[in-house]
């Protein structure tokens, strides 16, 4: 009896061993496609064949294979121990999702399928497949998302046979995994394609501003204009060539630009002027009057310029209108060597060069009529008057007025032949001196600004007031002329109002000591000499709004690029931090089954232990079940060990990319640095006992405050020093007893920042780790002492977040300081925090 019950205990613990066995094989199977899960995370072809093969080699399977559905078809991902022959035969094997199949058996179903044989299934018609692989047994596997089967894995052996219920549940934990991979890969792909498209919009804009750069320096060199918007226009959009047409005296259009046209295709064309037309592409858009493309020439029955083409050797032709008012003036067309057409980004892109060439042509023509209107002036006040040092002193100060109106004033005076002159401008309810030529006293440099003085009436009326004799009946109408008359002497004035876009902004007046009206001509003199006095003016004023303009143009330029880099690092961060969650969420469920069964195990295999204890075992079998007991709760307190070390792995990256980070506010530098001190400081001597550190302060009084998130700056500050104190003592472990572990904090006021530096004098940081300090994981610590976390997450704090630099200073065997500098004002990503 105790022979038989000896022998069913040793029965008992041989199957209990073979199972903890087993559990560990998958358990470390399962930890190895973590491992590569987390290596190769956007490569998704490592990562299902890991998947497969370690389920195959679990589940005693010969063949494997997973397939997917991706854009309508099913496409073969993943093969385990399959031969050329058979995987060509997956390939071009187009697979259906009906019952004939244990694939499409999986698919409809939408769970496990297995067949012990699959010649004895009366459903199976693969006869082909099972011919050329030689396979009995079936097993198949849903790839589920959303409730929805999407691809299958499956399983083949060659020997009859069922696959049992824990194969099932373990294939089915891989299929699970390949979900989340294929599913990584997709946002991955997808993030891919959103950086792309920002990256070639930026491009784009780049592109474009520099265009408009190249207009605002050469506003009136249109030919450098055009010649920049078709080269740029070409580039952007991929085209093998580019030019431009206008509209000449004729009624035709010629070409005005080239861009990489060959010698003999400008031959041709400069002797060719195009029409409204189905002949030519220019033809073609001047009659629909918007952008049209020829998908290849060759093919096209109606285009009617061969030698042009065989000179070129174009194939693909945009064309989009030059449009003033609705009516085109030119045409800019790009031409492409491959039959290849043009997307509708890039028409739209050749649709703004387009526009921007109509408005460099308009700015010419409005330039050159206005500077057609001045040289005619010119001449008339030249042979009228000889005034012409006025418009030299308009073109030599076209920012400063000062000189113009002294200038004006001067000539009016001299050319009109008066004793005086004044010009005044309107200052809200007062008329202000600003130019004055004669020895005419003025009293004051402000005048009243109403109908009792010439130049007011003047300015209210909008027409020349001559006064002939201010002591006159007709005197009496402006008592302020009469009172200023009897004080300085003037008898005759004239006031003529400077106009500009209807409105009087001053007037200029002159004056003379005798009776003596001025004559109608002088009368029409002074006018345009007022004229010329708001041209300057409105020089001035237009030259400083170009520049206000440009200034915040430029400005915006410079917002809307960092906009855009905070937009990409958001998007890259946010997409970043929501991947790293799902995968830390997803792989924690499975490792508190493995913590807690592996501890659970352990346990057993010590109530094992007191169990044999009391059975009556040979000494050799006692040995050797001691042995085989002591060697599983090893291995189990290792598995514990390194479950709770990848735990501690799992909630750092929960930790690390959570979102949210409190509100940022004004904070005091010193008295954060101060209290993270203190807590990292007794928090040490908690934790360990005998912990000593002498601890050194130099917080500068004028560090102050700065925008920050206070708890997320607490966390850096809380990391560093307790980085440091673990260098130190590490330094302290193999140093002599005179040895002294000692950590600095320094505070300095900047202009617009504030440094922080901790320091200690530890270890150090080899040289060839210290490139790498700051990545996800990267820790020089022991295991279980250290995740490599806590400086990833500080230099995403300080630099991502808040918009500051992080930087390193070490010595081996001497020391170590960060160097943190951080804007006081606000310089983060456009919300609310976090380190995603």
């Amino acid at each position: 009896v105790i022979a038989i019950e000896n022998a069913r205990l040793f029965e008992q613990v041989r199957a209990r061993t073979h199972e903890l066995s087993e559990a560990l094989q998958r358990q470390t199977a399962t930890a190895d496609v973590l491992k590569v899960i987390s290596r190769s995370a956007f490569d998704l072809r490592t990562v299902l064949d890991a998947l497969l093969s370690s389920a195959c080699r679990l589940c005693d399977a010969d063949i494997g294979t997973i397939r997917y559905e991706d854009e309508g078809n099913y496409r073969l991902a993943a093969t385990y121990g399959c031969k050329p022959e058979w995987i060509e035969h997956f390939q071009t094997y187009t697979t259906r999702a009906d019952r004939s199949s244990i694939f499409g058996r999986t698919i409809l179903d939408g769970r496990p399928v297995r067949v012990p044989d699959v010649l004895a299934d009366p459903d199976f018609n693969r006869p082909q497949a099972q011919k050329l692989m030689g396979f009995r047994a079936a097993l198949g596997v849903p790839l589920v998302r959303e409730g929805h089967a999407f691809g299958v894995i499956n399983l083949f052996r060659f020997a009859v046979g069922s696959f049992e219920d824990k194969q099932i549940e373990l294939v089915s934990t891989f299929a699970d995994q390949a979900v989340i991979a294929i599913e990584n890969v997709k946002l991955f792909e997808q993030v891919q394609a959103k950086t792309r498209s920002l990256t070639e919009a930026l491009k784009q804009q780049t592109a474009t501003a520099d265009v408009l750069k190249v207009i605002s320096r050469s506003a009136f060199d249109l030919q450098t204009v055009l010649d920049t918007l078709t080269e740029s226009a070409a580039q952007l959009c991929n085209a093998d060539m580019a030019a431009m047409t206008r509209q000449d005296e004729t009624g035709g259009y010629h070409h005005v630009t080239n861009y990489k046209f060959s010698i003999d295709w400008v031959k041709i064309a400069d002797a060719v002027r195009l029409h409204p037309g189905r002949g030519s592409l220019v033809g073609r858009v001047l009659l629909a009057r918007k952008a049209v493309q020829i998908a290849d020439v060759l093919a096209d029955p109606d285009y009617s310029y061969p030698e042009m083409q065989q000179a070129a050797g174009y194939r693909a032709l945009l064309g989009v209108p030059l449009l003033r008012s609705g009516e085109p003036i030119g045409v800019l067309f790009l031409a492409r060597k491959v039959v290849e057409p043009f997307t509708d980004k890039q028409v739209e892109l050749v649709s703004t060069f387009a526009d921007q060439a109509v408005i460099a042509i308009e700015n010419v023509r409005l330039f050159e009529e206005v500077q057609s209107k001045t040289r005619d002036l010119s001449e008339a006040l030249t042979y009228q008057t000889g005034s012409a040092n006025i418009l030299k002193v308009i073109a030599s100060s076209p920012t400063d007025v000062e000189p113009v109106l002294r200038t004006i004033v001067e000539s009016a005076c001299e050319l009109c032949e008066a004793y005086d002159s004044v010009l005044v401008l309107k200052e809200g309810q007062d008329l202000v001196v600003r130019a004055h030529h004669g020895p005419i006293g003025m009293g004051t440099q402000t005048w009243t600004d109403d109908r009792t003085s010439v130049s007011g009436l003047a300015i209210a009326e909008r027409v020349p007031i001559h006064l002939h004799d201010v002591l006159s009946d007709e005197g009496r109408n402006f008592p302020i002329a009469q009172a200023m008359s009897r004080q300085d002497g003037c008898r005759t004035i004239l006031a003529a109002p400077m106009l500009s876009e209807g409105e009087s902004i001053g007037a200029i007046v002159l004056r003379r000591a005798e009776v003596q009206p001025f004559s109608d001509k002088q009368v029409t003199l002074l006018q345009t000499f007022a004229d010329q006095a708001v041209i300057a003016l409105g020089n001035v004023r237009l030259f400083e709004e170009v520049q206000a303009r440009t200034r915040e143009l430029a400005k915006s330029l410079d917002e809307l690029r960092a906009a855009q880099d905070r937009l990409v690092q958001t998007e890259k961060l946010a997409s970043l931090g929501q991947l790293t969650a799902g995968i830390a969420h997803e792989i924690k469920n499975p490792l508190n089954f493995v913590n807690n069964f592996s501890a659970l195990s352990a346990e057993l295999v010590g109530e094992l232990n007191e169990l044999l204890g009391n059975a009556e075992l040979d000494d050799k079998i006692r040995t050797d079940v001691d042995e085989l007991a002591q060697m599983l709760k090893g291995n189990l307190d290792k598995v514990v060990q390194h479950g709770k070390r990848a735990d501690s792995i799992v909630k750092n990256m929960l930790l690390h990319s959570r979102e949210g980070a409190g509100e940022r506010r004004p904070t005091d530098i010193n008295a954060i640095v101060e209290e993270s001190l203190n807590l990292a400081y007794h928090g040490a001597r908690a934790e360990k006992s005998g912990f000593s550190v002498a601890l050194k302060r130099d917080l500068d009084p004028n560090a102050g405050m700065a925008e920050l998130y206070p708890q997320e700056i607490t966390r850096v500050f809380l990391n560093l020093i307790s980085n440091g104190f673990y260098a130190a003592h590490k330094r302290k472990e193999v140093a002599d007893d005179a040895f002294e572990p000692t950590l600095s904090a320094t505070t300095r006021a900047l202009a617009n920042e504030v440094e922080i530096r901790i320091r200690d004098n530890g270890v150090g940081i080899p040289e060839e780790v210290r490139a790498k300090i700051f990545n996800p994981f990267f820790t020089t610590k022991p295991a279980g002492e250290g995740t490599g976390l806590g400086l990833s997450m500080s230099h995403d704090i300080v630099v991502k977040q808040h918009g500051g630099r992080i930087d390193v200073e070490t010595e081996a065997g001497a020391f170590t300081e960060f160097i943190i500098t951080l804007p006081r004002v606000g310089a983060a990503q456009g919300n609310s925090g976090g380190t995603s």
